[in-house]
């Protein structure tokens, strides 16, 4: 009688174990993200480098900020992906320099894809395969996207105006988050994560 016990008590052990299927499109979704973040961090350092070269030290800053603000984002997906007994595969990240005026351009083009569609899309997969890590990861790189779309934008316009001398030259991204400022216009707490603002990298 107890060894038909324990054997039936085996048996719905592994039924069960059996049933834990893996977050298969959070996991593919978190690798396409990782690929993109660290990719986006090489080129907008690669964006700083050119606009100094062309005497734009304010949208040099603007790059060094967001290329940190991606790293940061890569390497909380990286957790959560790791977290879920996956690592991510290596890769080169690839991407081309042009003109300052085209690199802001192009940044628009890929925070505006990101922060309309592929964050959202990737958000609404975590949430129904219960992966609330991956979604608090996306919803912290979705809300930044954002953020910098704005900045790119406006920046944009100033370039094309011939005022960018009139832009920040100071910004302030969460280590923990990625959420970014300048510096007229910094919370006491991160709107994201609500870390403390003296704990942000200044750029």
């Amino acid at each position: 009688m107890k060894k038909s016990f324990f054997l039936i008590a085996i048996i719905a052990i592994f039924g069960l174990i059996g049933c834990q299927t893996k977050p298969t499109k959070t996991i593919e979704n978190l690798k396409a993200a990782i690929k993109g973040e660290t990719t986006a961090s090489a080129k907008y350092k690669a964006f700083a480098e050119k606009a100094r070269t062309e005497g734009l030290d304010t949208i040099a800053k603007l790059f060094d900020a967001a290329s940190l603000a991606e790293g940061i984002h890569a390497a909380n997906h990286t957790k959560v992906l790791e977290g879920l007994g996956e690592k991510m595969e290596e890769f080169k990240p690839e991407f081309e320099v042009k003109t300052t005026a085209e690199n802001l351009q192009g940044a628009i083009d890929g925070e505006s894809y990101e922060s309309t569609t592929m964050y959202p899309d990737f958000i609404k997969t975590a949430t129904e395969e219960k992966v609330d890590k991956a979604v608090k990861s996306f919803n912290w790189a979705n809300d930044t996207e954002k953020k910098y779309n704005a900045y790119y934008t406006k920046t944009l316009e100033t370039l094309k105006a011939g005022s960018e001398k009139n832009l920040p030259f100071v910004y302030y991204v969460c280590p923990v988050c990625g959420n970014t400022y300048d510096d007229s216009n910094l919370d006491k707490n991160c709107a994201f994560c609500q870390t403390p603002s003296d704990k942000f990298i200044k750029i």
